[in-house]
């Protein structure tokens, strides 16, 4: 085993040193290593191998070596004869190189400054090919300065799109293009800040120039419509063309004229027909929205204008305080706006995209609700009706202009029937003044007519007919006074005036008579009447102007059917129409008289208190002073004077025979059988009254010689067409009364009272109870019975009797 152990031993160390001669140096560290990993003694049995294969080797150098000797001691041998040979060739060499050096130093000479000029020559090639790469781009450069220079933003910034994509990355190697590059931001945020600077400019150039587009259009509207009116006038139609006018470059003209509008329509169709572009230069909006278009940056740029546009929008919305004061106010408030819309309109054809339909009908609904309020509100402070008509008018324009460009109007068509009743309302205002000035200087007297001419002008201007009036020879009176022609005239102006706010309002004929009855009812309803009825309330109008005013009223009502003959031919609409409103006119007048009549009463019974207020009875006379008093006899001439004034009433009225009925039949009796009451319950009261502590039979007697006179002025008739003793009755109640204490006649009452064919049917208990009780007590006091008593001393016991049997009485009544 120890022999196959040293066998294996030799065989692996020959591997060893195969590995170590035919490795690398660098790698035969592990080899190495695994002879120190074997056995004990390995590394002692590796070296005497190492050992003996490197004799081995030293002896095949040796042997190689003796080998070769002999040839190099040949060569050796060969190269020294070389040697003298190599020697003798240097030295012709060098000879040979000197003297041809000495002959090529001219040549090298020449030959270094033709490579010189070859060299610049290469260079200058080069140069000129560098130079024609670059002179585009610094002409490009050149022109883009010249368009900057210019304002020409939109070419500049194509320029720099052409230098950026094309010219610049041909020559990108020098330091002038990279300055070149690194400047063209800088230019376009240059160019965006300079063009949204004219942008503003014309923003605020537009602001101020609105006023003077929407005058224009307006103006132009306007032109139109006079145009167009009398082309439908003259040709018969009703039809409305589309506007001759435009501020958004497009012209519109008229279907067809008639031969007799030629001259008309040339003169008109001569005016320039101004265009948005001509009153403003719409190039920085045109010129703002290229270049942000082009710097991508358009979304910005619409967003920015329409924002600006919202905010002037509500600045031109916004009205001048005073606004109302003058149709200038409204003119200029409405021409801003008219002019802030045909600029957006222009915008909208011109441009694609930088505002939208949808954008402008924003602004417009918007605009329109504020336009309405504000119309509102300071239409509400106009006074004048003119200034209303002169609103309405300009309101008309405004919608037609703006309907023109395709704004839709109709909500200022519905507000223009706010404004109609605004100026219905400063329109019944103003004839309101009218009316109490014709009442101020009316006389209230029949009118006087000298000629046939007079007449014929009263008869012209109110629809008076009276064949005896007719009849009569000149000089002559009508029946009415001044006012009545007057108001009448005025009721028809009213009427006119009405009717200027109801043109241009494209309604129907049936609409506009509707309209005019009911403003017509309003004027005669409220303000007419209301003047009448003021009228009759003021202190100055005496008992004669009542009766003139009754006689007025009468024929005013009787010419309410003339006034709708008159809105008939004005509206030609038929009153036979379903839906025709009559006029009120009839009531008015009528609740007029009834008011004049009562202030008639009125004043008679507060001249009738008057003249009670004078008197002065002595209650505790002995006796009467045989005469009636002085205050009585004065108030009944008073009567008959007043009464005289209706009964000698010009009855002129043949036609209208109902007039002077009412007017001598209703009027005059019942103010007549008014007074009478009046003055008879005056007198009971006076007797009566509770302040009046005693009366002796002395006032009694004088009292029933005042009742006596009242009662001969009853019988006398003072107004005409009392049937028997009816006016007498009124006094019947006093009568009875002093009968019953003059004839002491208290044991008829007491028997005959409660029956119905009793002498004192009238008398009351209570009544007589009060008297009797002042009498009792001036009886006591006074001793006015005294001479009774010593021929009858049961008197007084018949006046207690009768005073407990009219307590007993009274008692019953109240139980």
């Amino acid at each position: 085993m120890a022999e196959n152990a040293t066998m294996e031993s030799i065989t692996e160390h020959e591997r060893i040193l195969q590995e170590i001669e035919s490795t690398d140096t660098a790698c035969v560290g592990p080899t190495l290593r695994s002879i120190y990993n074997d056995q004990p003694n390995a590394h002692k049995r590796f070296m005497e191998k190492l050992d003996a294969r490197i004799r081995n080797h030293d002896r095949e150098i040796e042997k190689m070596c003796n080998f070769h000797h002999q040839g190099f001691v040949d060569a050796i041998t060969e190269l020294l004869k070389v040697r003298t040979d190599a020697e003798k060739l240097m030295s012709q060499v060098t000879d040979t190189n000197r003297r041809l050096q000495e002959a090529g130093r001219e040549v090298t000479a020449q030959t270094e400054e033709v490579i010189r000029c070859r060299i610049q020559q290469r260079n200058m090639t080069t140069t000129v090919e560098k130079l024609q790469l670059c002179i585009p781009v610094l002409e490009m450069y050149s022109k883009l300065k010249e368009q900057l220079e210019s304002r020409r933003y939109y070419a500049a910034l194509k320029t720099m799109e052409q230098l950026e994509k094309v010219y610049i990355p041909r020559v990108s190697q020098y330091r002038f293009c990279q300055i070149m590059a690194e400047n063209l931001p800088i230019l376009r945020e240059e160019i965006k800040e300079i063009s949204m600077s004219d942008l503003k400019d014309f923003l605020e150039s537009i602001r101020k120039h609105s006023d003077k587009v929407g005058e224009t259009a307006m103006r132009q509207a306007q032109q139109h419509r006079t145009f167009n009116s009398a082309v439908v006038r003259q040709a018969g139609v009703g039809h409305y063309t589309k506007p001759l006018y435009s501020l958004n470059g497009q012209t519109h003209t008229h279907n067809s004229h008639t031969m007799d509008d030629d001259a008309e329509y040339d003169d008109y169709a001569d005016d320039e027909i101004l265009t948005a572009q001509d009153l403003v230069d719409f190039s920085p909006v045109y010129r703002c929205l290229h270049i942000y278009t082009v710097l991508g940056d358009r979304e910005t740029f619409e967003n920015y204008y329409r924002k600006q546009r919202k905010k002037q929008a509500r600045l031109v919305l916004q009205p001048q305080a005073n606004m109302h004061e003058t149709v200038e106010g409204y003119r200029r408030y409405f021409n801003q706006i008219v002019g802030f819309f045909v600029v957006e309109d222009h915008i909208l054809h011109a441009t694609q995209g930088l505002v939208t339909r949808a954008f402008t009908d924003e602004l417009w609904n918007m605009a329109l609700s504020k336009i309405i309020a504000v119309l509102r509100t300071h239409s509400s402070y106009c006074e004048d009706p003119d200034l209303v008509l002169e609103l309405k008018n300009l309101i008309v324009i405004f919608a037609d202009t703006l309907q023109g460009f395709g704004f839709p109007v109709n909500r200022l068509f519905d507000l223009l029937f706010e404004v109609r009743d605004q100026y219905n309302e400063t329109l019944l205002k103003k004839w309101a003044l009218v009316f109490r000035e014709i009442f101020e200087l009316d006389n209230y007297s029949p009118i006087p007519v000298e000629t046939e001419e007079e007449y014929k002008l009263v008869v012209s201007r109110f629809p008076f007919h009276d064949a005896e009036v007719e009849k009569q020879d000149f000089p002559k009176k009508l029946p009415m006074s001044q006012s009545v022609p007057q108001i009448y005239m005025q009721v028809k102006e009213f009427i006119y005036a009405s009717l200027k706010f109801s043109e241009s309002l494209h309604r129907s004929s049936t609409e506009i008579d509707d309209m005019l009855r009911k403003s017509t009812n309003l004027l005669l309803t409220r303000t007419l009447s209301c003047c009448l009825q003021n009228l009759i309330k003021k202190p100055h109008i005496g008992l004669t102007e009542l009766v003139q005013i009754i006689i007025n009223t009468t024929h005013l009502e009787q010419a309410c059917r003339y006034l709708e003959e008159f809105i008939t031919n004005i509206t030609n609409v038929s009153p036979e129409t379903v839906h025709t409103t009559r006029l009120y006119g009839l009531s008015t007048f009528k609740d007029a008289r009834h008011a004049a009549e009562g202030e008639i009463y009125t004043k008679l019974n507060q001249k009738i208190d008057e003249f009670i207020q004078l008197a002065d009875y002595e209650w505790g006379m002995a006796e009467s002073d045989g005469r009636a008093s002085g205050y009585l006899m004065d108030l009944i001439n008073f009567l008959r004077s007043t009464f005289q004034v209706f009964t000698h009433l010009p009855n002129n009225n043949n036609e209208h025979p109902s007039m002077s009925l009412s007017l001598q039949g209703k009027v005059a009796q019942t103010a007549c059988m008014s007074a009478c009451k009046h003055l008879s319950t005056s007198l009971m009261q006076m007797l009566l009254d509770t302040e009046l502590k005693q009366i002796s039979m002395g006032a009694i007697q004088q009292f029933n010689l005042d009742v006596i006179q009242c009662e001969l002025f009853a019988s006398s008739e003072p107004v005409p067409g009392f049937q028997g003793d009816t006016l007498q009755l009124a006094f019947i109640d006093l009568r009875q009364l002093l009968d019953l204490f003059m004839v002491w006649d208290w044991s008829t009452y007491l028997a005959d009272y409660g029956q119905p064919t009793s002498k004192y049917l009238r008398v009351n208990p209570a009544t007589a109870l009060a008297l009797l009780e002042k009498m009792k007590d001036t009886n006591k006091k006074n001793n006015i019975f005294s001479q009774f008593r010593k021929n009858d001393r049961d008197k007084q016991k018949l006046i207690e009797t009768v005073v407990k049997q009219l307590r007993s009485l009274v008692s019953g009544m109240s139980s």
